[in-house]
């Protein structure tokens, strides 16, 4: 597992500081633009409530359950930045379970794409380009390790 520098690390606490307070609105800004990315994740979110359009789907109870669980996700990598490794087994779990329900890779790229997004909307002048790479290189460590899991699942179900 790739290890992140300790400037790297100290962006990273510093902007998700005031951004893990408030883990709903802001994951809702992040859902917001992966569905205006790719409006056919919608399908993957089959709850009680219609999640066809991103509005209801976005407003539902499970879905901000979903939200709160990505964005706790978020959390836990901000907390073990100096050991990401001790999320492995969990990351790659994790992985399993996105394959499991039809989440193809490609749609971890969009992920990456809308929480930097997100960032750079909630942030505003204080998110850079050293902080942006920082929340990249972190987020392709913890996405390699959820796509290893995503690959082995993949195995096991075509074995």
């Amino acid at each position: 597992m790739e290890k992140l520098s300790e400037k790297e690390k100290g962006l990273i606490r510093d902007s998700w500081e005031s951004l893990g307070k408030n883990k709903v609105p802001h994951g809702i800004v992040l859902f917001t633009r992966l569905f205006e990315l790719d409006p056919a994740l919608l399908t993957l979110f089959s709850y009680s409530t219609n999640c066809g359009v991103a509005p209801e789907c976005l407003s539902s109870p499970e879905f901000l359950e979903h939200v709160t669980k990505v964005m706790l996700v978020i959390d836990a990598a901000v907390s073990h930045l100096d050991d990401l490794h001790t999320l492995e087994d969990f990351l790659l779990n994790l992985g399993r379970k996105h394959q499991a329900v039809g989440v193809k890779t490609q749609s971890f790229t969009l992920v990456g794409e809308s929480l930097l997004y997100m960032l750079q909307s909630s942030l505003g002048p204080a998110y850079t380009t050293p902080l942006r790479q920082a929340w990249l290189n972190m987020y392709s460590i913890v996405v390699s390790a959820m796509t290893r899991g995503w690959a082995k699942n993949g195995e096991h179900k075509s074995n």
